[in-house]
Protein backbone atom coordinates (compact mmCIF):
# COMPACT_ATOMS: atom_id res chain seq x y z
CA UNK A 1 0.00 0.00 0.00
CA UNK A 2 1.49 3.62 -0.99
CA UNK A 3 1.28 6.45 1.11
CA UNK A 4 -0.04 9.23 -0.04
CA UNK A 5 0.93 13.09 0.05
CA UNK A 6 -2.40 14.27 1.00
CA UNK A 7 -3.67 14.32 4.84
CA UNK A 8 -7.14 12.59 4.87
CA UNK A 9 -9.07 15.82 5.07
CA UNK A 10 -6.97 17.05 2.02
CA UNK A 11 -7.73 14.16 0.02
CA UNK A 12 -11.62 14.40 0.48
CA UNK A 13 -11.42 17.99 -0.75
CA UNK A 14 -9.57 17.02 -3.81
CA UNK A 15 -12.27 14.54 -4.15
CA UNK A 16 -15.28 16.72 -3.95
CA UNK A 17 -13.74 18.87 -6.11
CA UNK A 18 -13.05 16.39 -8.71
CA UNK A 19 -16.45 15.15 -8.09
CA UNK A 20 -18.05 18.77 -9.08
CA UNK A 21 -16.21 18.59 -12.03
CA UNK A 22 -17.44 15.93 -13.37
CA UNK A 23 -21.29 16.67 -12.38
CA UNK A 24 -20.02 19.36 -14.76
CA UNK A 25 -18.71 17.56 -17.53
CA UNK A 26 -21.58 15.42 -17.25
CA UNK A 27 -24.25 17.89 -17.13
CA UNK A 28 -22.54 19.68 -20.48
CA UNK A 29 -22.05 16.21 -22.32
CA UNK A 30 -26.17 15.99 -21.74
CA UNK A 31 -26.61 19.52 -23.12
CA UNK A 32 -24.41 18.59 -26.02
CA UNK A 33 -26.51 15.61 -26.61
CA UNK A 34 -29.49 17.61 -26.35
CA UNK A 35 -28.03 20.42 -28.88
CA UNK A 36 -27.05 17.96 -31.20
CA UNK A 37 -30.39 15.85 -31.48
CA UNK A 38 -32.41 18.89 -31.69
CA UNK A 39 -30.00 20.25 -34.62
CA UNK A 40 -29.64 17.16 -36.28
CA UNK A 41 -33.76 17.03 -36.20
CA UNK A 42 -33.71 20.37 -38.04
CA UNK A 43 -32.10 19.18 -40.84
CA UNK A 44 -28.33 20.51 -39.86
CA UNK A 45 -26.75 16.89 -40.01
CA UNK A 46 -22.79 18.58 -40.11
CA UNK A 47 -23.13 18.91 -36.47
CA UNK A 48 -22.95 15.49 -35.19
CA UNK A 49 -18.96 15.42 -35.77
CA UNK A 50 -17.95 17.90 -34.10
CA UNK A 51 -20.50 16.91 -31.61
CA UNK A 52 -19.40 13.74 -30.91
CA UNK A 53 -15.21 15.33 -30.82
CA UNK A 54 -16.56 17.70 -28.19
CA UNK A 55 -18.22 14.28 -25.95
CA UNK A 56 -15.06 12.43 -26.51
CA UNK A 57 -13.16 15.27 -25.29
CA UNK A 58 -15.48 15.54 -22.14
CA UNK A 59 -15.32 11.41 -22.18
CA UNK A 60 -11.19 11.96 -22.40
CA UNK A 61 -11.39 14.40 -19.12
CA UNK A 62 -13.68 12.23 -16.87
CA UNK A 63 -11.54 9.19 -17.55
CA UNK A 64 -7.99 11.38 -16.72
CA UNK A 65 -10.00 12.05 -13.65
CA UNK A 66 -11.07 8.72 -12.60
CA UNK A 67 -8.10 7.66 -13.02
CA UNK A 68 -6.59 10.17 -10.94
CA UNK A 69 -8.92 9.63 -8.14
CA UNK A 70 -7.68 6.17 -8.42
CA UNK A 71 -4.70 6.53 -8.06
CA UNK A 72 -5.56 9.39 -4.86
CA UNK A 73 -6.81 6.88 -2.46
Amino acid sequence: MSRSPFSRSQRHTVMLAIMAVVVVLVILQLWLFMATVDAYLGGNAGIALPALLASAVCLGFNAALFYYLRRLG
